[in-house]
């Protein structure tokens, strides 16, 4: 592959796959990421802030590659025995370092990484010192920690390894199972946090929520998104099944804000919330969104939070989907500041609208290039996939819309694809670098069910889908309007984003 067509600088891509062919020993989504962060330096530029590159320091970088292999050896985030055992035997004998600080915990099936965003944007626009704990990353393993709105820097992140990594070896050998890779970076996380310190965590589950090991803090406030099915092989087959799952981040007198739920999944929250009596503010009810528009760039919001409307809200991220994550991080922040409970006041309405002006989620509904238009969005399951159709076509007038689609293969593949098969016109199948990608032909046999033969074109290198969509795309001429959405997976998305020379 030479160029992507309308690059004019010279390929970035030139040595991804010998790069990503070399990390032999390495997992293969820490591979790819490194890989294209390699060739992105090339192009010169500083990175944008909000998703990291490499460090520049190649002694930083090494000891950050040490971090992340040794990271790799360790169980992976779709391998678990659920419990939180090991976690709490970590986090007694580092001294508890949850317990320093309040926190914002939030569950649910979508959604979860904006609204985490959100409620930071607008604690810090208060001017709270806030940690955000976040999964998967996009980029940079780096992302998931933050501080302040911005990922821990590669020598903080591997200070913070050093220090506590004594501590993980201890509680590896008292357990039946080594600490896994995410039980080892919510460790990180919340001693990261404690050093700080902060004056509030913002904690999104890895998944489910009773045995999920961010659920050894006490959430003041329990934040749970729409409900709907994913990892129903762990979680359950039904919404209500999922959410009673999810009800376990209720904690013994904490308030709860309920994003639209289906029927089943609320009743169970609800009654989680009576059990342990915690206060519930439910969207549609006692917050929501009045109303919003479509903006250059976003949209233009009302929202009823707890203590009343705040109008003229500019949020710079697309779809209906956001405005609702809006109004859920709104009700959250509200009720952390007991607004609607010790105040009847409302938040600075100015500070509200400040914080959602600066709101970003990299890989959500993100615009990477122009002419063609091409929009990444991480979606990865049926529910996620129809609230970004329904989104791509309220905020762009595609005359024909080329999708690029990476699953991983324990996914309802048939599902997503179903979503998008409405919005369209043809789809480029392809897979991803990571062990958990569904190879390309067997996902191509399901897009040719769902699409039929003369709209799937299968390009198993990623370099090669994007050129590909992109050429498409073209065809409609310059003026046209076509543009390419790239989806299926938060690595797919990750990937993309590195070729197309986005680095943050």
């Amino acid at each position: 592959m030479s160029e992507i067509p309308g690059n004019d600088q010279p390929d970035p891509l030139d040595g991804f796959d010998e790069i990503i062919e070399a990390e032999t020993t390495r997992d293969p989504d820490l591979a790819v990421i490194e890989a294209g962060s390699r060739t992105l330096r090339t192009q010169g530029g500083p990175p944008e802030a909000g998703v990291p590159a490499r460090p520049e320091d190649p002694e930083v970088d090494k000891a950050l590659r040490e971090v992340e292999a040794e990271l790799a050896t360790r169980w992976g985030e779709t391998k678990l025995e659920p419990s939180v055992a090991r976690i709490s035997a970590l986090m007694d004998v580092l001294g508890e370092p949850q317990r320093s600080y309040p926190s914002i915990h939030i569950t649910g099936t979508n959604g979860k990484t904006s609204t985490a965003r959100m409620i930071e944007a607008l604690l810090g626009a208060f001017e709270l010192r806030t940690g955000r704990y976040t999964s998967p990353h996009v980029q940079s393993i780096t992302e998931r920690i933050s501080l302040d709105g911005a990922p821990i820097s590669a020598e903080r992140f591997v200070e913070t390894y050093e220090d506590i990594k004594p501590y993980i070896e201890m509680v590896d050998g008292q357990q039946e199972y080594r600490l896994s890779f995410f039980e080892v970076l919510t460790g990180m996380a919340y001693a990261a946090f404690a050093d700080a310190p902060v004056d509030v965590a913002v904690v999104e589950v890895g998944m489910g929520g009773s045995w999920d090991a961010t659920n050894v803090i006490d959430g003041d406030v329990a934040v749970v998104t729409p409900i709907d099915l994913d990892h129903t092989d762990r979680l359950g087959e039904t919404p209500g099944a999922i959410a009673g799952e999810k009800s376990g981040i209720i904690k013994q007198g904490a308030t709860v804000i309920l994003a639209q739920q289906p029927v089943d999944a609320a009743q169970v929250l609800l009654k989680k919330s009576v059990e342990v009596d915690a206060t519930v503010a439910r969207e549609g009810l006692e917050f929501g969104v009045v109303a919003r528009q479509v903006a250059v760039g976003g949209q233009l919001m009302t929202l009823r939070g707890l203590g009343g409307e705040y109008t003229d809200i500019y949020l710079p991220l697309h779809g209906a989907h956001q405005a609702h994550n809006a109004a859920v991080a709104l009700a959250a922040v509200e009720a952390f500041f007991g607004v609607g409970a010790q105040r009847q006041e409302q938040l600075d309405a100015d500070t509200v609208r400040k914080a959602f002006a600066a709101v970003a989620s990299p890989g959500r509904m993100e615009v990477v290039r122009r002419s063609p238009t091409v929009v990444l969005d991480a979606a990865h399951n049926p529910a996620g996939a129809r609230v970004t159709a329904e989104a791509i076509g309220e905020a762009f007038q595609f005359s024909r819309l080329i999708g690029v689609v990476g699953a991983s293969g324990d996914k309802n593949v048939r599902g997503l694809l179903e979503a998008f098969e409405p919005v369209f016109a043809e789809v480029v199948v392809t897979q991803n670098s990571s062990h958990r990608a569904m190879d390309a032909d067997e996902l191509a046999g399901i897009a040719v069910e769902v699409f039929g033969e003369e709209r799937v074109q299968v390009e198993p290198r990623l370099p090669d889908a994007l050129e590909a969509a992109i050429t498409l795309a073209e065809e409609e001429g310059e003026f046209a309007g076509g543009g390419v959405l790239v989806t299926g997976s938060v690595i797919t998305v990750g990937e993309a984003r590195l070729l197309l020379g986005k680095s943050a």
